[in-house]
């Protein structure tokens, strides 16, 4: 007796090869057949004619941002209606752990426009105890983390605007290998984001020497994306060669009108570094604005000392006059990505208090024109009443380098959705990977269904080191997704974010059907993943 079969559907397996037709054989959460139509010939407990639609491995959403949400949310359902079954966490130097509690405030304020808050009590202070946290949860999907570099960093010293001392270097490093041992896929960093914005090459390059050692991965949220897009992929190109460690560059793309097209030269920099023998690869979402949070679009040094020292230096007004005058033209040292795309693309997109609950969908040059002030003054004005926790939507891509990194060949899939309780936060949250596959896909033919599956299953999950999963193979993790090619779409727009796509049927998780003809079950099948260590091969001759 099988758990379950899926009947009369055509296989896309996650290899990238061509759909065929066939069935699948489940039983105690892994696939037990891959089979031709009709040739399983066993009861199960559940059986899905899924005349029409496509059987493929359940996605995995290679960068978000979801590390608490999933305590206070667990049945994941605005993934799970994607098909998404396993997401990656701890991204872009953002994460919840390490917790130190005397620096327990820096390490909130520091993460909470990005990741959110949770109702739960932290009770974790190292990566792994974060790691059971979740577990403890019940999550409805899979999770994996990396290292954090910005938690990294605080844990050990704060806001401080300087290198590491070899003693506070070393302890780094120590909290770095604890979260190795503990199952983390990589180290993450932000090197947009204060601290990690502080950090030099040689720091990050000496901590990925200990990442390099259990075969861990290097993802980055570069330094620039604007003008400084190409130095800040040489920087990371040169801490992976430096430290030998496998790198991933997250959400490519060229940002602020100055820079569009310079992601074909950013591609040609990747695919050098792989001719010279780097392992690099990169992920996109399909979309052609970001977000992030309003505190991104200051400089780098007015962020020193975290959240409370800004709040209390934006009130001065010679801090005031400088913000005037370094945000009206370019810069050398950071990307000022405002001077080139302009304040009209700069949206709120959800705030902390319900004062000014009416700006959210209005650009700060709106808001400039609604209080009759500078939009420099009403940025600064709205971080002081929301305490800094302001999230935008980024309207700075063009449209055309989007569908180039979509369409590379060693890019993956990935949301990038930030935690929204409130206001009108990124389609992408509720809507990335049917995107890839209605727009993408059936009405653009820019990727073939099979490559786009690729892009969404067996890539990230060998690139995450994740295990038997990705394919659709007797002996892996049945999880699943079941979909109709014809109709699957996102619905989710800028204007009216939170709905649901169309065209997810079914979806497996370890083995349970967690959605049903798209309603989702109350089953909590997931679990925290842990990443595979890659093992030295010892080649020798035959005799031996």
């Amino acid at each position: 007796m099988l758990d379950g079969i899926i009947r009369n559907t055509r296989v896309a397996d996650g290899t990238g090869n061509p759909w065929f037709w066939g069935e699948i054989g489940i039983k105690d959460g892994q696939i037990t057949h891959v089979a031709a139509p009709g040739s399983i010939d066993v009861e199960a407990r559940e059986t899905i004619d899924a005349q029409g639609h496509i059987v493929a491995p359940g996605f995995i959403d290679g960068h978000c941002h979801s590390d608490l949400m999933i305590m206070d949310y667990p049945d994941s359902n605005i993934k799970m209606q994607q098909g998404v079954t396993t997401e990656i966490v701890g991204n872009c130097g953002l994460a919840p752990a390490p917790f130190v509690p005397e620096r327990g405030d820096l390490l909130r304020e520091y993460i909470t426009p990005v990741i959110g808050t949770t109702n739960k009590p932290w009770t974790w202070h190292s990566i792994g105890e974060y790691m059971d946290a979740v577990q403890s949860c019940s999550p409805a999907e899979h999770l994996a983390t990396y290292v954090a570099h910005g938690a990294l960093r605080i844990a050990v010293m704060g806001f401080d605007h300087r290198p590491p001392s070899p003693a506070e270097l070393n302890e780094m490093k120590a909290i770095l290998r604890e979260g190795m041992e503990a199952g983390a896929i990589g180290l993450s960093i932000g090197l947009l984001y204060a601290p990690g914005s502080y950090a030099d090459k040689t720091e990050i390059a000496e901590l990925c020497r200990v990442v390099a050692e259990y075969g861990g991965l290097l993802s980055t949220h570069i330094r620039g994306e604007g003008r400084h897009l190409l130095a800040s992929i040489d920087e990371v190109i040169w801490i992976a060669e430096q430290s030998g460690v496998t790198l991933h560059i997250s959400h490519l793309k060229a940002a602020g009108k100055r820079s569009w097209g310079q992601v074909l030269d950013a591609l040609e920099r990747i695919e050098a570094a792989r001719a010279g023998g780097m392992d690099v690869t990169c992920d996109v979402y399909p979309y052609h604005a970001g977000s992030t949070t309003l505190t991104t679009v200051l400089p780098p040094w007015i962020l020193e000392g975290g959240l409370p020292a800004t709040l209390e230096a934006l009130q001065r007004p010679d801090i005031r006059q400088r913000l005037h005058e370094e945000l009206a033209e370019e810069q050398d040292t950071w990307d000022n990505l405002v001077a080139s795309t302009g304040w009209h693309s700069v949206v709120i997109s959800a705030l902390q208090t319900e004062r000014n609950k009416e700006l959210e969908g209005l650009s700060i040059a709106d808001v400039a024109a609604k209080r009759g002030i500078h939009p420099v003054d009403a940025m600064i004005e709205l971080l002081l009443e929301e305490q800094g926790k302001v999230t935008i939507v980024y309207y700075h891509m063009a449209e055309s380098d989007v569908e180039q990194v979509i369409a590379y060949s060693r890019s993956l899939i990935a949301s990038d959705s930030l935690h929204c309780e409130t206001g009108k936060p990124h389609p992408r949250l509720y809507g990335t990977f049917p995107r890839i596959l209605g727009t993408y896909v059936r009405e653009r033919k820019l990727l073939t269904l099979e490559d786009a599956v690729r892009k969404m299953s067996a890539f990230p999950a060998a690139r995450f080191r994740l295990g038997r999963r990705g394919l659709l193979v007797p002996g892996y993790a049945a999880d699943l997704v079941v979909f109709n090619p014809d109709t699957v779409q996102d619905t989710a727009t800028f204007e009216e974010p939170r709905q649901f796509p169309n065209g997810i049927s079914h979806v497996f998780v370890n083995g349970r059907l967690a959605l049903r003809h798209g309603q989702f079950q109350s089953v909590h099948a997931g679990s925290m993943l842990k990443a595979e260590r890659r093992l030295q091969l010892h080649h020798t001759c035959g005799c031996c």
